[in-house]
């Protein structure tokens, strides 16, 4: 046949060495990926924004990120606060001893999110008595109807041991806390069984019922659905700056911020509008969990940007990502089962507070403390080694300071706003959901959110490849090859290393590429 029809046999021919042509690449390629040392691979790392900025630029970086949080906290200030409080008109000294207290709520929406009743007893007592005892109370809860009818919520009459904490001054007690509301009010039968048995006489019983305030509701609606808005449009814009480079190619840094701003986008809660549609737990335990992984992923990509930066040879699971997945994922584990198991409890009895179950509480609590301070320490030491390592590495050691400043930036002003928020008692028992916990107004709430918002906008800024990079050009994470591209006006930080003239660096493109595009 070939004989017959001479003309087959040279397009067979040429088809068999394209495809040795292609195959043959392909195995140069798959050496070079698995290559022991990164090194032989230089040439390949995706360049970064980072690279190019001057020092002018860097200063520009930092003030609209600070311009951009300080807009959202004043944003904040003028907003409506974010409890608001309606209170119980109290019962005269005469009818103290009537018991229990019939209580009934305002008119409830999905916009007031949860509602919380409180209670403030008030002693007749100077301010140098203190008295701390305990009391038995029993909860009864109801949800009226629209019709006026009521339903029996948990077809339960709660009993709970409180303790009065009187130091001139009572401390308040939380009688209910509902999670989600499923009614559009509620009626509270609240009974103090050993109120009369008081040695000290009673001047007032005060309760207040306490809800998220529906204007601050539709400010958290709207600024979630805005950085949601703003973190898809970072995410494309990162992605599409990265689209002429093999994902094998990207730097650790680029690598994780493939994954933080997809999880920022969680973070963000999506959907979040659902929990005023849906009168269920599962949003608010959704938004919980998102926040949760997001945090934990944040903490990863420290531990392995500042350690992988300095590990230049092949990063193994076993030794690089498992000790610090473990570590993380114990932090995950104990704020994941804390929220679940405060949720759960306030799903069975709405007087549930985890103060009762104080011996396992406690438990959880130095966990989460000692792994913390694992955490801290791991941290510091990887820092330290990096920066003592590769401070004399042009451009390396630009990526750490960078993300050194930044990170040292986001956590000095979020240290600022927790002791603000919760005082010297920030390491106490307020990191288990309850209303101490929650926003008190929209200046907090924009804080958290924007500071981490904008914390990763400027990230994905500055790892982004600029619109001129050229793959040719990825010489810069290798000191012995990172000056070559550059002339005396380009090098705008100093070097260690000698500087080589450009026809040299020219003639090492021109070669890698001839390489490159033979067959």
């Amino acid at each position: 046949m070939a004989a017959g029809y001479p003309g087959l046999e040279r397009p067979l021919c040429g088809e068999l060495k394209r495809l040795w042509s292609g195959l043959r690449r392909a195995y140069r390629e798959l050496k070079e990926d698995l290559a022991p040392c990164a090194d032989q691979r230089y040439y390949r790392l995706a360049p970064m924004r980072l690279y190019t900025l001057s020092k002018r630029h860097f200063v520009l970086v930092f003030v609209v990120f600070f311009l951009c949080f300080g807009l959202t906290v004043f944003i904040g200030i003028a907003g409506p606060k974010a409890i608001q409080c309606v209170g119980v008109e109290s019962p005269s000294n005469s009818s103290l001893k009537i018991q229990p207290f019939h209580l009934r709520s305002q008119s409830l929406s999905t916009y007031n999110q949860q509602l919380w009743l409180t209670c403030v007893v008030q002693l007749d007592l100077s301010d140098e008595t203190i008295i701390r005892t305990n009391f038995l109370m029993t909860v009864k809860v109801d949800g009226v109807m629209q019709d006026g009818s009521r339903t029996f919520v948990n077809n339960k009459v709660h009993n709970r041991t409180r303790t009065f904490n009187c130091a001139g001054k009572c401390a308040e007690i939380i009688v209910v806390h509902l999670g989600y509301l499923n009614y559009t009010q509620y009626a509270v039968t609240v009974g103090f069984e050993d109120l009369k048995s008081l040695k000290m006489p009673i001047k007032d019983v005060t309760f207040t019922w306490k809800t998220y305030n529906p204007a601050f509701s539709q400010v958290e609606i709207w600024f979630r659905f805005v950085f949601v808005v703003f973190t898809f449009m970072v995410t494309c814009l990162f992605a599409h700056s990265l689209r002429k480079f093999s994902m094998r190619d990207w730097g650790i840094e680029q690598k994780w911020m493939s994954i933080l701003l997809p999880l920022l986008l969680l973070y963000n809660d999506p959907f979040f509008p659902l929990s005023f549609l849906v009168n269920s737990w599962f949003p608010g335990m959704l938004d919980d969990l998102f926040q949760s992984v997001f945090l934990c992923a944040l903490l990863l990509f420290w531990l392995c940007v500042y350690h992988g930066i300095r590990v230049q040879g092949e990063r193994k699971c076993l030794t690089f990502y498992f000790p610090k997945f473990f570590i993380v994922g114990l932090l995950w584990l104990a704020s994941v089962t804390l929220g679940i198991w405060q949720t759960v409890n306030e799903l069975h009895d709405p007087t549930y507070q985890y103060r009762v179950d104080t011996g396992n509480f406690q438990g959880m609590k130095v966990f989460f403390l000692v792994v913390g301070a694992v955490y801290i320490l791991y941290l510091l030491f990887l820092i330290v080694r990096a920066c003592s390592e590769l401070r004399h590495m042009p451009y390396i050691d630009l990526r750490l300071k960078f993300l050194t400043a930044l990170t040292f930036v986001v956590l000095i002003i979020s240290i600022a706003i927790l002791y603000l928020r919760f005082g010297a008692q920030v390491l106490q028992d307020n990191f288990v959901a309850e209303l101490s916990t929650h926003y008190q107004n929209s200046a907090e709430f924009l804080s958290f959110y924007g500071l981490l918002n904008f914390y990763l906008y400027t990230l994905a800024f500055v790892y982004s490849p600029s619109k001129n990079a050229l793959y040719e050009s990825q010489l810069k994470d290798n000191p012995a090859f990172s000056m070559l591209n550059d002339s005396d006006d380009d090098v705008i930080y100093g070097s260690d290393y000698e500087e080589m003239p450009l026809q040299n660096g020219q003639a090492i493109r021109a070669k890698y590429k001839e390489e490159t595009d033979s067959d």
